[in-house]
């Protein structure tokens, strides 16, 4: 896995460690000045190198371009593909209020149940045990059944899983691209479509002053495909034409047709933080902005990270290189 941080583009096979032991994770962020101890840990570090080596891997790519798909790759898409079914099999019922479909709470229980299981269908069979510590993560990643409410921070327990399917070996360098066009793509069709279909609510949002209700890294990982784009300036994301012309090789361009398709009114004023960064010059500018404030309002912010769970894969120990 240090490969996978450190060498963008090496893809020598790393063996996954003997007799490693898994455990259930479990929240270790309680009170405010626990945050330092995140700040520290190995599982920041770790999750901090795979956003930034995925930015790497997917920079000036489009969504529609070649790339390998490996059998693990397959197999999460299979998955996805699953709580989408889930989705159309448990329609929203009728309420009193707009917000919040308790169909969710439904569909969520077949997840809890079946989360072990379909993560053993994406692993190899010596690595079973991980199972349960893996499938933690993608519980987490779809937003909570109490409040009917989604957002960053369970984007980042997806990203945290499959982080952790990098760390035991099931995913591999020369799978860079394909995590992020076609599985973390997929995953964002989901969310949308959980969100549409259970009208939930955004969780922890800073409304108009925001990024987004609901996500965060396909900006970042979708600035980074338009770097060095020949005539696409971020001036033009918040024209509709060149949107609806674009947005199929493009993740961050998807991302603002969604916002527009949900939102009613000027696109300034739903979305001011996104019509302040169109302002800016260049993509890469805007790239290395979302990375710094992808730090400062969802990592560092105590209401997002306080439901992080950490394990064996993902430890609250301090870094130890």
């Amino acid at each position: 896995f240090t490969s996978f941080l450190h060498l963008p583009g090496a893809s020598e096979e790393v063996a996954p460690p003997v007799q490693q032991c898994f455990i259930v994770p479990k929240k270790e962020i309680n009170v405010v000045s626990d945050m330092a101890k995140w700040k520290r840990s190995q599982a920041y570090a770790d999750y901090m190198g795979f956003i930034l080596t995925l930015n790497e891997g997917v920079r000036g790519k489009k969504l529609t371009c070649e790339y390998k798909v490996s059998e693990p790759i397959e197999k999460l898409v299979a998955l996805l593909n699953t709580l989408d079914r889930w989705i159309d099999e448990t329609p929203p019922v009728d309420q009193p209020s707009r917000f919040g479909n308790k169909a969710f709470r439904t569909w969520y229980a077949k997840l809890d149940q079946e989360a072990e299981k379909l993560v053993s269908a994406v692993i190899p069979k010596h690595l079973a045990d991980a199972a349960p510590e893996v499938a933690v993560y993608l519980k987490e990643s779809v937003g909570n059944s109490t409040r009917i409410d989604y957002g960053t921070g369970h984007e980042a327990a997806f990203a945290a899983f499959l982080c952790c399917l990098c760390k035991i070996g099931v995913l591999r360098v020369d799978d860079q691209m394909a995590i992020v066009f076609k599985v973390f793509n997929r995953y964002l069709e989901v969310m949308r479509k959980l969100q549409k279909t259970y009208r939930m609510e955004p969780a922890g949002s800073q409304g108009v002053w925001g990024l987004d209700d609901f996500q965060f890294l396909p900006f970042i990982w979708g600035s980074s495909q338009l770097i060095d784009h020949p005539s696409l300036e971020p001036r033009h994301f918040v024209d509709e034409k060149v949107v609806n012309e674009n947005h199929k090789d493009f993740m961050f361009l998807e991302c603002i047709l969604f916002i527009t398709e949900m939102k009613t009114g000027p696109f300034a004023e739903h979305s001011n933080q996104l019509w302040n960064i169109s302002a800016v010059p260049s993509w890469s500018k805007v790239n290395q902005g979302l990375i710094r404030m992808y730090k400062a309002e969802c990592l560092e912010k105590f209401p997002v990270i306080q439901h992080f769970k950490f394990g064996s894969l993902l430890p609250i120990q301090p870094v130890t290189s």
